[in-house]
């Protein structure tokens, strides 16, 4: 397998690539600098790689919220409810692939750092196989029964029949999804975030335009919506496999990185590893995930009217949240690429200096927002009485996703080091002892809506505090070093 030196200088070829997002997060950047808040040095690398990653979350969150504007202008309210009940539970398929990821980028990005390429392919292809392993049953089950699952959280019989018919497609999706994450995650960790953006997020671009055609040409509907889904996802894992095969792909050049596909497929030792981090990881994220079953139920109890505002509020403050994907994976690497050559003083630098980078992004993307909540807002519903409940919903989001920066940020050092249990506690936490108790107490007291600004506020300030105090304790350097010597694998 070839691998570039470490610290690749792959990044300088994004600076013949002029776009708003770079310039956005190189502004940022150079603001808190100024400040004193971070190092110079440390900025640039924070985003070079951080900013083709949040290019690509926001050209993968504008298709899916994209999705469910065309579905709401094609169909109308219930199908946006439709489509709200049935994501859970493809995006549940999705998040345990992204705990598998999350185990992947620990271990690439520290043998990457300590100079250990030979040891990579081998951690992609037992990544690969784990994450084939867990998503295959779930397509089976979400293709035979998706009308009883949709039933266990949908009411008003419209709804649930677009949700069936929608989550029977989507999870034709799911192992490619995972796939895909698994090889974005590998190229991330040997510092390069541009192919991953150039393959996902022209994905996405062309996926949006095929969705249009199969909803509005074809008058598909949220099958047409699904399926783009599928065929997307497909041609993004092409692609990826084909790059890193050969090492290079057209029009993008050579990688940092080439997996060799021969056997061994599976390493014991590395599958142990991949375990012990990816599996708080996941289940993290599909408790995060998994309490949108109940509180999708709960805010059923609202009426379909509600559902829709709500489900239209929670895309949106996904699509804020994407500068997280690009900071906390950035932070993953270059924290894993510190540690990986024992430096914990320089992993304790980036792993600062991102959090506050993080945290300033996610305020001024908030502010941003919250100004032109109503606009946003009719672009998905025309009822007046639902656009005013949607732009209140959405102000909420606008603030409740500030504390979703500061948990992305503290993250990255966590996961790139191994101590992923805490984050799992305080998703927990969050969402079954706060979130979910007053979306209940609104539906059945005079709290009213109050109940759901409560539960998207509750929702990421108690894993945000959770998470930032296990960062603050340190801990997560004594984790990585005795994680370390099996993070790198044995010396070839």
């Amino acid at each position: 397998m070839g691998v570039g030196p470490v610290h690749a200088v792959v990044p300088l070829r994004f600076a013949s690539v002029p776009n708003p997002i770079r310039a956005t997060v190189e502004g940022i950047g150079r603001l808190l600098v100024h400040l004193h808040l971070i190092t110079a040095s440390r900025a640039q690398r924070i985003a070079d790689l951080a900013w083709p990653r949040i290019l690509t979350g926001l050209a993968r969150m504008s298709k899916a919220t994209a999705d469910v504007a065309m579905v709401g202008v094609a169909v109308g309210p219930a199908a946006i409810a439709g489509v709200g009940y049935g994501v859970p539970y493809w995006t549940m398929t999705y998040m345990l692939g992204g705990g598998i990821a999350g185990g992947t980028i620990s271990l690439v990005s520290q043998r990457y750092g300590a100079g250990r390429e030979g040891e990579i392919d081998r951690a992609v292809k037992t990544s690969i196989g784990a994450a084939l392993l867990v998503t295959l049953p779930l397509v089976v089950v979400f293709w035979t029964l998706p009308g009883p699952l949709i039933r266990l959280i949908g009411t008003g019989e419209a709804a649930i029949q677009y949700g069936t018919r929608y989550l029977r497609v989507a999870s034709l999706a799911m192992p490619f999804a995972a796939l895909n994450l698994i090889g974005s995650r590998t190229l991330i960790g040997t510092d390069d975030a541009w192919t991953p953006m150039i393959v996902r997020a022209g994905g996405a671009v062309i996926n949006v335009a095929v969705n249009a055609v199969l909803i509005f040409i074809f008058d598909l509907g949220v099958v047409g919506a699904a399926l783009g889904t599928v065929i997307g996802s497909i041609g993004s894992v092409g692609i990826l496999g084909w790059g890193l095969t050969a090492g290079r792909l057209p029009f993008v050049g050579a990688l940092p990185v080439q997996v060799d596909w021969s056997a061994p497929y599976w390493d014991a030792a590395d599958a142990r590893h991949l375990a012990r981090i990816s599996t708080p990881l996941a289940l993290r994220k599909v408790a995060q995930n998994g309490g949108q079953f109940p509180l999708l139920a709960i805010v059923g109890l609202y009426g379909p009217n509600m559902v829709a505002a709500f489900v239209v509020a929670l895309r949106v403050r996904a699509l804020m949240n994407t500068p997280g994907w690009g900071f906390g994976l950035a932070s993953s690497s270059l924290v894993g690429q510190s540690l990986g050559a024992g430096n914990e003083q320089d992993a304790d630098g980036y792993a600062r200096d991102t959090l506050r980078f993080t945290v300033a992004t996610y305020a001024l993307v908030g502010a941003a927002v919250f100004v032109v909540a109503d606009p946003v807002s009719a672009l998905f519903v025309d009822d007046g009485a639902v656009r005013a409940t949607t732009t209140a919903l959405i102000r909420a989001a606008c603030v409740s996703v500030l504390l979703w920066g500061v948990m992305n940020g503290a993250l990255g050092p966590l996961r790139a080091s191994g101590d992923t249990t805490w984050p799992f506690y305080g998703q927990l936490l969050g969402l079954f002892v706060f979130a979910l108790p007053l979306a209940y107490l609104g539906a059945v007291t005079s709290l009213g809506i109050w109940g759901l600004y409560g539960t998207l506020f509750a929702e990421t300030a108690v894993p945000a505090a959770v998470i930032y105090y296990r960062f603050r304790t340190q801990k997560w350097k004594r984790i990585s070093r005795q994680n370390r010597e099996a993070a790198m694998g044995q010396a070839s």
